[in-house]
């Protein structure tokens, strides 16, 4: 019986194939983190939402972090309006629904996520927090090709 299923299995199963690695989970080519950095504070700041870039790096992707303060009474508006703002004038995409507080976008290897502050407090400017995460770093260089077949070297002939 049990050579009838190893027979069975060798039969039916087609040979693994090294298809390579694996593509990237996003699309074109890896932005650098001073565009995207650039491209949200723009867009921040037309709505009238002045943030600071607070840069922090960990080993395989990146983060960094734009963080400021802007009116609690308009604040959900504004971040809003720059999200779409960075939709039609940039090119990003809306990102995973992370839920009805948070506002996230996509475009290339970023992520870009907002939470809505919540209740404001009165006379106290609401924080804007923005974290920015990417995959391979935000690197430009491209990725390098994988190596081809050794090549072949006729060895040297013996007398």
């Amino acid at each position: 019986m049990a050579a009838l299923l190893a027979a069975t299995a060798t039969a039916c199963a087609s040979p693994l194939r090294d298809l390579g690695p694996l593509p990237p989970r996003y699309s074109g080519p890896p932005l650098p983190a001073d565009t995207v950095v650039s491209e949200m504070t723009s867009v921040l700041a037309a709505e009238g939402i002045t943030v600071e870039r607070e840069p922090s790096n960990a080993l395989g992707m990146c983060h960094e972090r734009l963080s400021g303060r802007h009116s609690p009474e308009t604040v959900d508006a504004a971040l809003k309006a720059a999200f779409a703002r960075a939709r039609s004038e940039h090119g990003w995409q809306s990102g995973p629904d992370l839920g009805s507080q948070t506002l996230s976008l996509t475009k290339g290897n970023w992520t870009v996520m907002a939470g809505f502050p919540g209740e404001p407090v009165q006379g106290i400017q609401a924080p804007v927090v923005l974290s920015l995460i990417c995959m391979d770093g935000g690197k430009t260089s491209p990725t390098p090709a994988p190596p081809g077949p050794p090549a072949l070297t006729p060895a040297p002939a013996s007398s």
